[in-house]
This record gives C-alpha cells, sequence and structure tokens, in this order.
C-alpha cells in the first residue's frame, strides 16, 4: 500500500513539472499583444511591434526626463541584457513615450546612451494622438503633472512571447530578478 502511494506521489510530481513553467509577473490570459507603429527616435525609423514578434519582447512605457522609476527600469532592462548573454540577442526591449512633448529623438538618444542601452533597444515616440492610442491598448495612464515637468504614469512591463502573446506584467518594484528569470522563461518555451 505505501509503495503505491509513493509511487503515486512521485508520478504526479514527474507530471507537474512537465507542465510550462509559471511566470513571476502577474501572468496574462496569452492573447495576441496589441500591434502598433511608431517611430524610433533612437534609429529614426519606423517600427512596428509585430514586426519584432520572432522574438521575446520587454515592453515599458517611460519618458526621458523621469526622476524615478524610468531610470529603474532602464536599468533593469540593461541588467538583463547583460546578464542573458548570448540569449540577449533573442530579446528586444522596448519603450513607448509617456512624454511626447519632451521625448525628443535628442532627448532619446540622449537616455539611452546615459543607461548604456544600444543593442536591441527601441525607445518609440511620436504625436500625442498616436501614443495615446497606444497607452489606450495597454491601459496606460499619462497625465502632466500640475505646474511641473514630471509625467505621472504607470511603470508596468510587459512580456510578450516570441508568438506575439502578452504573457506578464511586471513593475520596477518588483523583485530584479523577476524581469531576468521571465525572460529566460520565455526564451526557453520559445526554444520548444
Amino acid at each position: 500500500m505505501i509503495r503505491t502511494v509513493v509511487l503515486a506521489l512521485v508520478c504526479a510530481c514527474v507530471i507537474s513539472a512537465c507542465g510550462d513553467d509559471r511566470l513571476f509577473g502577474t501572468e496574462l490570459e496569452k492573447k495576441t499583444a496589441p500591434d502598433f507603429t511608431l517611430t524610433d527616435g533612437v534609429t529614426g525609423t519606423s517600427l512596428t511591434l509585430s514586426s519584432l514578434r520572432k522574438n521575446t519582447i520587454a515592453l515599458a512605457f517611460l519618458y526621458t526626463r523621469c526622476p524615478d522609476v524610468c531610470p529603474l527600469t532602464a536599468g533593469q532592462f540593461r541588467a538583463a541584457q547583460r546578464a542573458l548573454g548570448a540569449d540577449a540577442s533573442k530579446v528586444e526591449f522596448v519603450a513607448v513615450s509617456v512624454d511626447p512633448e519632451g521625448d525628443t529623438p535628442a532627448a532619446v538618444r540622449e537616455f539611452s546612451d546615459l543607461h548604456d542601452l544600444r543593442d536591441r533597444w527601441h525607445y518609440l515616440i511620436g504625436p500625442r494622438a498616436q501614443l495615446e492610442a497606444v497607452w489606450a491598448m495597454y491601459g496606460i495612464g499619462s497625465f502632466a503633472s500640475s505646474g511641473a515637468r514630471a509625467v505621472e504614469h504607470n511603470d508596468a512591463i510587459y512580456l510578450i512571447d516570441g508568438r506575439g502573446r502578452e504573457r506578464a506584467i511586471l513593475h520596477s518594484s518588483d523583485p530584479t530578478n523577476w524581469l531576468l528569470d521571465d525572460l529566460r522563461t520565455l526564451i526557453r518555451e520559445r526554444s520548444d
């Protein structure tokens, strides 16, 4: 009898280990990520999110003059790129501006240089109406603070898998290893 119970427990453990890896971020329903086209402020070229679909995508909403959350997110992106090593080529890091007036191409290039973000890094800008449509698709609020140069906004980091599906949301306040671990999980899924 004990032998049967132990065997059943071992089988259950093996079967549960064969399922999808759990993500640390808040898991989403695996819906196709809303597509959009904006201008890459670093290169000046037009970029459509779905054109990056073969890779895992980390998508954040930032602004270049941000004093707090945005530099933390940029630092997490840079740290993840470095820690991923050769696998960094399988991830695209994308920021969408929440400050259309302040995020000029020059400001975007300066921000990118300051945070040492270059390879597979896209900082997308555009006119307010175009950006507002993207913010709405991703549930991002962006509001200029009265009398200040600050912009209030959510700090969501969407993780999108290689099939273009929203998989998880992370935040700059989450433990720093969560972004890296979730990216590794999504890269591994892509190669399965």
